[in-house]
C-alpha cells in the first residue's frame, strides 16, 4: 500500500527544493542582465559581435537584438527584435537569420546554469548549442533559397513603399 502522506511530503519538499534552486539562479541572472542593459553594456558587446554576424550573413544592426536574445532569451529578445524590425533597421534577411540562430541558441546564461544545477555538463550544453546555431545559420545564410527569399521580400517592400508613398520610411 502506498504511503500517500510520505509521498506527498517527499513530492512537496522536492518541488520546493527545485523551485528554490531555479529562483536562486534566475533572479540574480536577471538582475545582472537588467543592470547590463541599463549601462548599455549589451550595445558595446554587440559592436564586438558585428564581424561574426557578417560571417553569418547578418548586418551590424542585428548585434543588439542578438545580444539580448542570447542573454535574456526569446521572450525578452522579441521586444527588441520587433522594435528593430518596425524601425526598419533590420532587413528581412537579418530578421530571418537572427530568428534561426536564436531558435537554437537563446538564454544561454540562464539555461546553462539551470542544467548545470541538475548535474549536466555546462560546457557541453553551451558549446553544443553555439556550434549548432552557428553551423545551421551559416549554411542557411549561404543557401540559394535565402538569396531568392531575400530578393523577393526586398522587391515586395519596395513596391509597398512606392504604393503607400512613404518613399522608404517605415512608420511601424
Amino acid at each position: 500500500m502506498l504511503d500517500w502522506v510520505g509521498f506527498l511530503n517527499e513530492a512537496l519538499i522536492g518541488c520546493w527544493d527545485n523551485v528554490s534552486l531555479m529562483a536562486a539562479i534566475i533572479i540574480p541572472v536577471m538582475v545582472i542582465l537588467e543592470i547590463a542593459r541599463d549601462l548599455n553594456f549589451l550595445e558595446r558587446v554587440g559592436e564586438w559581435l558585428a564581424p561574426a554576424l557578417k560571417v553569418l550573413g547578418m548586418s551590424r544592426e542585428a548585434a543588439p537584438p542578438m545580444m539580448v536574445g542570447l542573454g535574456f532569451g526569446i521572450t525578452y529578445g522579441a521586444g527588441v527584435i520587433i522594435e528593430a524590425a518596425r524601425s526598419g533597421r533590420l532587413s528581412w534577411q537579418d530578421l530571418f537569420l537572427l530568428n534561426v540562430f536564436l531558435s537554437i541558441c537563446h538564454a544561454v546564461v540562464e539555461d546553462t546554469l539551470l542544467f548545470v544545477a541538475v548535474g549536466a555538463d555546462g560546457l557541453a550544453i553551451l558549446g553544443g548549442r553555439f556550434l549548432l546555431a552557428i553551423l545551421v545559420t551559416f549554411l542557411i545564410s549561404r543557401s540559394g533559397w535565402l538569396a531568392r527569399q531575400t530578393e523577393m521580400h526586398s522587391a515586395k517592400e519596395m513596391v509597398q513603399s512606392m504604393e503607400s508613398g512613404d518613399h522608404g520610411h517605415k512608420c511601424c
